[in-house]
Formats: structure tokens, sequence, C-alpha cells
């Protein structure tokens, strides 16, 4: 029995600003041209396409296999996940992709990445948070994608979320993640209305850590397990602000994955994919995400978030 089972790593990845060289006169994505002062060629765009990829191809390396789910944030269009899926180090690894376009102000938005050989789609949908600035005007957001599926002979609910920033503030931002995670609440509670025992996966950059109201109210209200409030810490997270580590991209769960009878895919697993690769190699900010940008100057790295991962065993 042990003999056959599968390990599946399932992962998400904020990717930092994948924009493709061409202007889109309908979203605000002028910092990432040519003509920008940020000077986005197709070299430098090239070269985010190869390191992304190579990053996507390792994660859960010690299953000795690159995942079979993987969410996205940060992507602009269909374009780029076309790129980046046929890019060097995944061309051979039987990647598809879902997405759609957001009404995000910059026109980033969430999507997947699967590997049609064991993740087979049977649905996908987007839910919308409403927003309202101070004037009373609408704050366009992110979608929230929910992909259905299956995996290993077992059904999976996955929901992907980019949550709102904390630019203006933690305090005066913490009402438009709030907002996000009512809506995610809403979902499971329909998916759950439809399928008692329903297996749901939600994952995202959140923009708060785990210990935050707004990802407290999820893991109450739909009862979701997640497994990255332990592996924070003050040397790891996700990414860094400050000198201070973060966990904003996480992957919760739904409790009966660790049920033996009634799931055919066991936990094993959370952690960030932090090799040394992705970091910075010296200087004051040694072992932070490898960025592309800092500001407007060009570093050439990976991405300002390192990617998080959880792994299921087949029972």
């Amino acid at each position: 029995m042990i003999e056959n089972s599968e390990t599946y790593t399932i992962a998400f990845y904020n990717i930092e600003n994948l924009f493709d060289i061409e202007n889109d006169p309908l979203t605000n994505d002028d910092d990432f041209l040519p003509t920008s002062a940020k000077r986005w060629t197709y070299k430098r765009y090239e070269n985010k396409l190869r390191k992304l990829g190579s990053v996507i191809s390792q994660i859960g390396e010690e299953d000795g296999k690159s995942p079979v789910i993987v969410g996205l944030a940060e992507v602009e269009n269909n374009k780029v996940l076309t790129d980046l899926i046929n890019s060097e180090h995944l061309e051979d690894l039987g990647y598809n992709f879902v997405h759609f376009d957001s009404l995000d102000e910059r026109g980033i938005d969430v999507a997947l990445i699967y590997k049609e050989a064991f993740f087979k789609v049977e649905n996908s949908e987007t839910f919308s948070v409403y927003l309202q600035n101070e004037e009373g005007l609408r704050d366009y957001t992110r979608d929230v994608l929910l992909v259905e599926g299956q995996l290993g002979n077992e059904k999976l609910h996955i929901i992907v979320n980019h949550w709102s920033s904390r630019r203006e503030g933690e305090k005066e931002t913490e009402y438009k993640r709030l907002a996000a995670a009512k809506v995610v609440n809403s979902v499971i509670a329909r998916l759950k209305n439809e399928q008692s025992n329903a297996k749901i996966i939600v994952m995202g950059d959140f923009n708060d850590n785990p210990d935050n109201d707004s990802l407290m109210l999820l893991e109450k209200e739909s009862n979701l397990y997640n497994p990255f409030s332990t592996v924070l810490s003050y040397n790891k997270g996700s990414l860094n602000h400050n000198f201070q580590w973060n966990m904003f991209d996480q992957i919760l769960f739904t409790g009966n994955f660790f049920d033996p009878d009634g799931s055919n895919l066991k936990f094993v697993k959370a952690d960030v994919f932090n090799s040394k690769f992705v970091t910075q190699y010296h200087g004051k900010y040694k072992g932070q995400p490898f960025r592309t940008y800092v500001g407007k100057k060009y570093k050439g790295g990976y991405s300002d978030h390192f990617p998080v991962y959880v792994q299921f065993k087949t029972l």
C-alpha cells in the first residue's frame, strides 16, 4: 500500500509584477514598458520568466517532482501565463492554467497553473470583493478565483486570493482584507451546502499574518486549518519588511484532510521554499527574497516573496 502512495505538492507564489512589455490601454501598466523609468525590456521579461520557471520547477523538490498545482499572484494576462508555462524549466512538465481578467486597477490578477496529467479541472469561476473608497466610489481589487477538479481520485475546491495591500497602513486598510475574508467564507459556505464534506484549499497572498483578524475570521468561520501559523518565526517567513519576517502567503484547508476514512489525501507538511538561490547572498539584506526591482532599480532577481507549499500523500 505504502509503495504505491504518491506525494503531491501544492504551492502558492506571488511572482511580483509579471507584466509583458506591451501597453494595455485599459490598465495602469505604464511602469512595465520599455519606455518607462524601470526600462522593462524583452530581455528582462525573458530573464524573469526563466527564473520564475526555475523556482516553480523545484518547489517541494524533496519529493523529487515539481508541484502539481501552483496558485499565482500578480500576473497581468493570459500571455504572460502562456509564456511562463512554455519557459525553459517548465515547458516539458505539462502545465496548463486557469485565469480570468479582473477589474484591478493595475491589471494584476491571480491564476492557477496545474499539471494536466494529475489535476483534471472541472469548473472555474471568480468572485469579486466589493470595496468603496472615502468618496463612496468603487475601489477595484483582485477577484477571488475558485478552481474545482480531481486530484488522486479526490474532488478538490481550490480558492486563490490576493487581498488588498497595507500600503496606506495596516489598520487603515484592514477593512478591505476583512471584506475579502467574508467573500471567501461565503464561497466556502456555498460549497459545503452543496457537498457537506467538500475538501477545500484556500491559498493566497493575504497581506496579513496568520494571527491577524482577517485570517482568524477565515479559520474560525469556515473551520479551516492553517499550518503556516506554526511555520512563521523570527527568522522565517514568506516576505521581509523592515527586517521583520511576515507570513502573508499561506495555504489553509478543511480538517477533513486529516480524516483517514474520509480522504484519499493525507496532509504531510507545510513549508516556505527559501532555497539559497532565491535569496540575496550578501549585504544587509542577506537571506531575504532576491527581488526583480527595488523601487525603480533593476536587480534581476525572482520575486519579493518566497513561495509557500503544502504536501499531501495518497493513502
